[in-house]
């Protein structure tokens, strides 16, 4: 009950509907009423599996499918318009109706975004490691970059050089013909060249559920767990499952840290090698975050200037605002080289996003 409040919270600034759907969700859970049937076998879940957006993930879905005409009136991307005091009422039936359906997939699934927009950011930090590598290692151009994502999903964030993106001052940089564009709110700029092209000679990437964004199952995965009132977000996925069809990156089936293990052994000279996640750290049990920053650790010693390492994350960060309760910090380790940065904080999406490099602790 407790979870579902607190992921109404987070909700709040960006999904009205969610966080309205999961406060009365929770009120229902408190009385004993059809989100206890809905919840079962799901009630000692970690936090971190934030079982509130699973339950909102998994009823999206079933308005995605035209499963719940009646709910559907309320959701932004199939066309509906929200009305705050008629949507539990118009909820409650829906999950009676589909309860063992909305069981089996709440329970099956975890959450992931897997949103697009992160390349942003991404891109950003990318140029940022790879000139500093450069610098570091006496070299006039940026390393080329190769890019290792664990956590990730559909792997969308695999091709941040073949998004393209505008700054509200005129300045594109990335892929200016790619079907996919992205409008960004910066505040600040990287501290690094935005007109060198990125480079990325090599990608690879694992999670422990991978979604194959060829079939039509995996692309209404990752879209029901876009936020409902974010009808450009919804859009922007698609167009990046499209494009991610066109550009395939096999997302192998691992458990992070050994897959990481073995991708690092591998001879990676001439190419900075970039271990990269995002608001994914949240769901790995204790354990595998030990041994996962086991693996990097000893590759660190290993890097050379001629085949460094950079540790790039986007990872949430409890804040003091109850509204917005969490913030988003990029962060950069860079070896040999030995630099630890704070690039800069946004939201969880990825965008807006505010430029900020100082030294990280």
């Amino acid at each position: 009950m407790e979870l579902f409040r607190d992921a109404a919270r987070g909700c709040q600034t960006h999904s009205p509907l969610n966080a309205t759907l999961l406060r009365a969700a929770a009120d229902d859970l408190a009385a004993g009423g059809v989100t206890t049937k809905v919840m079962a076998g799901s009630e000692l879940d970690r936090g971190g599996t934030v079982p509130g957006l699973r339950f909102a993930g998994s009823v999206h879905r079933l308005v995605l499918e035209g499963k719940a005409p009646g709910l559907a009136k309320h959701y932004p991307t199939v066309g509906g318009h929200l009305e705050r005091d008629r949507l539990w009422a118009d909820a409650e039936p829906v999950l009676d109706e589909h309860a063992d359906m909305l069981r089996a997939m709440i329970r099956a699934n975890a959450v992931q975004t897997n949103e697009p927009a992160r390349s942003a950011a991404l891109y950003g930090g990318l140029l940022v490691a790879a000139e500093r590598a450069a610098e570091h290692a006496g070299r006039e151009l940026p390393f080329p970059v190769r890019l290792l994502e664990i956590g990730a999903s559909g792997g969308l964030n695999l091709r941040p050089h073949r998004f393209g993106y505008r700054l509200d001052d005129g300045t594109s940089f990335g892929d200016d013909e790619s079907p996919v564009q992205f409008d960004l709110s910066w505040s600040g700029r990287p501290r690094a060249d935005l007109a060198t092209p990125l480079t990325v000679a090599d990608r690879a990437a694992c999670d422990m559920n991978p979604v194959d964004v060829t079939t039509e199952d995996g692309r209404k995965h990752l879209s029901s767990f876009v936020w409902p009132d974010q009808v450009d977000r919804y859009q922007r996925l698609q167009g990046a499952i499209d494009l991610a069809q066109a550009d395939p990156v096999p997302v192998h089936r691992a458990e992070g840290s050994e897959w990481l293990r073995t991708q690092l052994a591998k001879d990676a000279t001439g190419m900075v090698t970039v271990v990269w996640h995002s608001v994914v750290w949240q769901y790995a049990p204790p354990r595998e975050r030990a041994r996962g920053r086991a693996v990097v650790a000893a590759a660190a010693a290993e890097a050379t200037e001629d085949a460094p390492l950079a540790l790039l994350v986007f990872e949430p960060r409890r804040g003091n605002d109850p509204a917005d309760p969490y913030h988003f910090d990029l962060l950069l380790r860079l070896w040999p080289a030995g630099i630890s940065l704070h690039l800069g904080t946004g939201v969880g999406h990825g965008d807006p996003f505010t430029w900020d490099e100082r030294h990280w602790v």
